[in-house]
């Protein structure tokens, strides 16, 4: 599908939006809640493709996983139940299509399935059920599409050996992934990159364990995984860049609600303040991940933050953000900050074209193993819409300030350059065509027709 989106002709407007869930944080919820001892209801579940692949690795699992209108939550079926089995949860009328209620099977209910596991283009699905596999001792062989199969495992597979998992990867040290009954013992793993994934991995093998396992790694990463264990009653030691538990441990399930997902909010606000106003509900703060909103202030941009109260609170933090159109500047964004907005990295290079000055992305070499080069389709993409950007190896050199022309932009089958180019689209001076603008469904499912709800002039091609 191809996005051809216009020029700007009038200001975007729209209050107290909503984003899809954080995606990180639905898959943690999905899983975990699936290796709990009873019922987990989850509220505001991302909705795109990814989730849908992690909910239906657990169905093969075994694990009975229902939306909370009562259908499946995957197209995958769960398989037949033996007798005595617990029984599936029931509907419930108050929850809806991206609600979902899980009956967990505990640690030791996961089932080997019968085919391999396809994570279709989920990266964080493949690592994080490595991770749950080795623990768990179920033979399993995980496979993904064309994008996520040239993506590097050998760094989830390598630390699980080191606490004696039996996992072979792929050529390369990429897919398929496949985990073998193993001797898993507790250990101390020191990473030389900061990797919330890779962190996770490792304390979900540990869950299983006799002792104590231990994460250290050069930054502090997101703790999505460290604040759910803690909230499902297993506790998590955090120490500087250390992060700890003992096994074995013992899962709760629990009624939570997925809060806005921060790393969509950023294209509609990164919109807003090219030309607009517009203000988000229920959106995921979390320090360890938000350095989106501290590279806009960076960047001279002032958003309005109001902390909301409330039971999701106590898991993430949410705020209500507001921001309006306004003038930004550049700035050398540091390391740091960048891990803690890696997401937005994409977007951030698109205001650095539209502020004035030079802007500076390091640390970013983790985008070069993504769904697709970013660094390398971002400087392509805006030089091609008349930017001046240098790519460096581990970020971009932008000197912002050239007025933006419409182009052809091909999305490389990733949803953020696909959302990041179509708000670029809207500060050119001619329309842009962003090719496998599908793509953008990945993380936000409906972003086109919320665009054009808001004022902007979209046309979309089959």
């Amino acid at each position: 599908m191809k996005a051809r989106v216009h020029p700007l002709r009038q200001k975007l407007r729209g209050e107290d939006l909503r984003v899809p869930g954080d995606k990180s944080i639905s898959h943690r919820a999905l899983l975990f809640a699936s290796l709990a001892e009873g019922e987990s209801r989850i509220a505001g579940l991302a909705p795109g493709g990814d989730v849908r692949s992690t909910a239906r690795c657990l169905a093969q699992l075994g694990v009975p996983l229902l939306r909370g209108d009562g259908t499946p939550w995957s197209a995958q079926p769960v398989p037949s139940r033996p007798a005595g089995s617990l029984p599936l949860p029931e509907h419930d009328p108050d929850m809806g299509p991206d609600d979902a209620i899980v009956f967990g099977v505990g640690l030791r209910g996961l089932r080997p399935p019968a085919e391999s596991l396809d994570c279709g283009n989920s990266g964080t699905t493949m690592r994080l059920f490595t991770g749950v596999l080795a623990g768990a001792g179920v033979p399993a062989t995980l496979i993904g599409d064309a994008s996520l199969s040239r993506r590097p495992m050998e760094r989830v597979a390598a630390p699980l050996r080191e606490l004696g998992a039996t996992v072979t990867t792929g050529e390369k040290g990429r897919p398929p992934v496949r985990v073998e009954r193993g001797s898993m013992r507790p250990g101390s793993i020191t990473s030389k990159v900061a990797s919330a994934q890779l962190k996770s991995a490792v304390l979900l093998a540990g869950l299983f364990t006799e002792g104590e396992t231990s994460f250290t790694e050069p930054l502090k990463s997101r703790d999505h995984t460290e604040r759910m264990l803690r909230q499902m009653g297993v506790p998590v030691n955090v120490r500087g860049t250390t992060a700890s538990l003992r096994g074995p441990a013992r899962l709760q399930g629990v009624a939570l609600e997925v809060p806005g997902d921060l790393s969509s909010a950023a294209f509609l606000l990164a919109a807003a303040i090219a030309s607009g106003s517009v203000s988000l509900g229920h959106v995921g703060v979390n320090p360890t991940r938000a350095g989106f909103l501290d590279a806009l202030s960076q960047l001279g941009a002032r958003v309005e933050l109001r902390l909301e109260e409330g039971a999701s609170a106590q898991l993430e933090p949410t705020a209500r953000l507001s921001v309006q159109q306004q003038s930004l500047r550049g700035s050398e964004l540091p390391p740091d900050l960048v891990l803690r907005a890696i997401d937005e990295v994409p977007i951030l290079a698109v205001l650095g074209a539209l502020a004035s000055g030079e802007t500076v992305i390091r640390g970013a070499e983790e985008l070069r193993v993504k769904e697709s080069d970013r660094i390398a389709q971002m400087a392509q993409g805006l030089r091609a819409m008349g930017a001046d950007v240098e790519e460096l190896p581990d970020g971009l050199r932008i000197r912002g300030g050239r007025k933006l022309h419409g182009a052809e932009i091909d999305s490389a089958h990733d949803h953020r350059i696909a959302l990041a180019f179509s708000v670029a689209a809207l500060a050119a001076d001619s329309p842009t065509t962003v090719s496998g603008a599908e793509w953008a469904d990945v993380s936000f499912p409906g972003f086109y027709e919320l665009l054009r709800k808001l004022g902007a002039e979209v046309e979309l091609e089959t």
